[in-house]
């Protein structure tokens, strides 16, 4: 991951670490975890389809967006393939009560701007939790090979976070966008306090 600037660090900072129970929880339900991760991919790849579809008419929405289906799609691919290689079951997709739970926070109704703004920083912020779980796991799995494979995803979605937020700033005043944002990263920390640790799941 390429290092940030003071600014931005204290912009983009998770307000609450991922517990660090949670990769030596993973590493024993590996299936379920890359399970997950490749839902988690798939629908990041399906969410991306959708903004575009919703912001035809914002030209860097749908410049931007474009490549990342493309990407996410390839991830869910690289997932998919990592499960068959050793052996594991995708199942079925399972409910996500971190994105749920943040799903409750997006501005429903009234101006389309707030909406907007929201619908960005959410998935700002989904890109920067995978980011930072799967730095967790590119450094504390004993498994030297999946280390090394979730490094490769942990550079690629600290890339993505940032982008939303550039998107929004595109569009919206940069004021408007980070006092958004210390908000969102606020709810988040109450989120994952009032969640169980578990190490099936990405988020």
């Amino acid at each position: 991951m390429e290092p940030y600037s003071d600014d931005t660090r204290a912009i983009l900072g998770l307000e609450l670490p991922t517990d660090p129970r949670w990769v030596n929880l993973a590493a024993l339900s590996l299936e379920d975890v890359l399970a997950d991760h490749a839902w988690c991919e798939q629908k990041a790849a399906i969410t991306c389809i959708s903004l575009i579809q919703r912001y035809f008419d914002r030209e860097a929405v749908v410049t931007a967006l474009s490549p990342i289906v493309t990407e996410e799609w390839g991830h869910f691919r690289l997932v998919l393939a990592e499960l068959k290689k050793r052996g594991l079951r995708l199942g079925k997709p399972r409910k996500d009560l971190y994105v749920n739970a943040l799903l409750d926070f997006v501005t429903k109704g009234g101006p389309e701007d707030p909406r907007f703004l929201d619908g960005m920083l959410l998935m700002a912020l989904i890109e920067a939790r995978s980011c930072e779980r799967f730095k967790r796991l590119s450094e504390g799995l004993e498994d030297a090979y999946l280390r090394k494979f979730y490094r490769r995803f942990m550079e690629s979605e600290a890339g993505h976070y940032t982008l939303f937020i550039e998107l929004a700033e595109t569009y919206l005043p940069k004021e408007m966008v980070r006092a958004r944002w210390l908000e969102w990263l606020e709810y988040e920390a109450k989120v994952l306090r009032t969640l169980p640790v578990r190490g099936d799941r990405i988020h």
